[in-house]
């Protein structure tokens, strides 16, 4: 069983017990940092939001069915008060408890039903190659976004292409600089420059990426594929292997068609690991 079955099984065992982020990691035996990247890549949505939707769906299916104590469907669910459970609950289904208990109906798409243990979908991978590169810098247009929303990563990189061409990039590589992984992450579409420009657009953003070794994966099939691709990297490559999640970048060259969505896409993961070794 993969660190991302162990989380799920955890959680189906536990969510009326109000396990923490640490409590899951403990079970799966990796870092809560690592966790929170590995479940979010494999199952779509980050382990807390799970965890969080799992119990208001239980808490739902306990005032449809007529359970006479809104409080004691809220301790049950983890909330220590009324209010802050009832806000919650009309965030996640767009009506009260109280109205869940008098018959109201929802869309059904809100409730979040158990993740099967083999329901993850995960591309299978090949070993990667291990490279090793100098510091680089990347500048690109950047924003947040949710594993669980619509996919709006196309449109960044289309209010970037604007930008090519104006920045002294290296030319016929691009990068999506990937990171800071929460509820939500960070995503940059960008290129390489070997100075930032003095120049350069308010709303544009800066990363910079030390020397280091990296894991370097390859994506071979359709873009729209590509999450299966990073779900079996961060889901079961990553933390079966002792490796310590940090921000990477997916690289495109001109191999790469953006009009077809073919042509390989290279992952590149920093090779460091929970001990800190390389």
């Amino acid at each position: 069983m993969g660190v991302v079955e162990k989380a799920i099984w955890f959680i189906e065992s536990n969510f009326n017990r109000s396990p923490s982020l640490d409590d899951i990691a403990r079970a799966t035996g990796i870092s809560r940092f690592s966790l929170s990247r590995s479940f979010t890549y494999a199952t779509g949505m980050p382990v807390v939001a799970y965890l969080r939707a799992r119990r208001l769906t239980e808490a739902y299916k306990a005032l449809r069915d007529g359970a006479p104590s809104i409080l004691a469907v809220a301790l049950e669910a983890g909330y220590n008060s009324h209010e802050g459970f009832t806000r919650a609950f009309r965030d996640q289904f767009g009506i009260t408890p109280d109205e869940a208990r008098k018959g109201h109906d929802i869309d059904q798409r809100l409730l979040m039903e158990s993740i099967g243990m083999h329901e993850t979908v995960m591309a299978d991978l090949e070993e990667p190659q291990r490279k090793q590169r100098d510091a680089f810098t990347v500048v690109g247009l950047g924003g947040r976004f949710r594993m669980d929303g619509p996919n709006t990563i196309p449109g960044l990189w289309q209010k970037f292409q604007p930008y090519e061409g104006t920045l002294g990039e290296v030319l016929g590589y691009w990068y999506g600089v990937c990171g800071d992984w929460k509820e939500d992450f960070f995503y940059m579409a960008g290129v390489e420059v070997a100075r930032v420009p003095a120049d350069l657009p308010a709303e544009l953003t800066v990363h910079k990426f030390p020397a280091q070794d990296y894991l370097v994966f390859r994506h071979e099939t359709h873009l729209s594929e590509l999450n299966q691709t990073f779900a079996a990297i961060f889901g079961r490559y990553i933390p079966e292997n002792g490796y310590h999640p940090r921000d990477c970048f997916e690289l495109y060259d001109e191999n790469f068609d953006p009009q077809t969505g073919l042509g390989g896409i290279e992952i590149w993961v920093p090779a460091t690991r929970e001990s800190g070794e390389r």
